[in-house]
């Protein structure tokens, strides 16, 4: 819900770890190209927002409602348009940024042609789908779904106007 693209940002804490250990994980923690001062500082604003009468509150609060709005109309959206798609069932989004769709009707000659290229079926279907118009969504298989079911994330971001009910890049 809060955050900015491409800044990271986070901690850790060590305890009851060898302090030779320790070293080398702070090494490790230390060696970026560059220091993560705006991760840290998005960090901070997240876990320390403004409070009800400090100057900047009513902007972060409208901010924060006008994000939230427009992430749930989204996810909300596209869930809508998953649930038009033939062969495609989704769990209703109920928080993240993400939905999972299950593809539940894959024809035999898209499974057969995964195996050929050598791929797990929902890797194939992510790819073809890329290849055929464009849209980037990452296999289910990656995430430890259930054995024989086959899923892809995606994310609602993108804005409302993307069209993506169109499955004609399959075999």
């Amino acid at each position: 819900m809060i955050g900015e693209c491409g800044h990271r940002g986070g901690y850790f804490e060590l305890h009851n770890f060898d302090h030779d250990v320790q070293q080398q994980i702070y090494k490790l923690a230390s060696i970026n190209l560059c220091p993560p001062i705006m991760g840290q500082i998005v960090v901070d604003l997240m876990v320390n927002p403004p409070k009800p009468g400090s100057v900047s509150y009513k902007s972060f609060e409208s901010e924060f409602k006008a994000i939230y709005q427009g992430l749930k109309s989204r996810a909300l959206s596209l869930h809508d348009a998953f649930d038009k798609m033939q062969g495609v069932k989704c769990q209703s989004p109920e928080g993240a940024m993400y939905l999972f769709p299950r593809l539940v009707d894959i024809p035999e000659k898209a499974a057969e042609a995964a195996k050929k290229a050598g791929k797990q079926v929902d890797e194939y279907y992510c790819l073809r789908m890329l290849e055929a118009v464009g849209v980037c969504v990452i296999p289910g298989s990656g995430f430890g779904q259930k054995e024989g079911t086959w899923h892809y994330r995606t994310t609602f971001l993108a804005s409302l106007d993307y069209n993506v009910a169109d499955r004609s890049f399959l075999p």
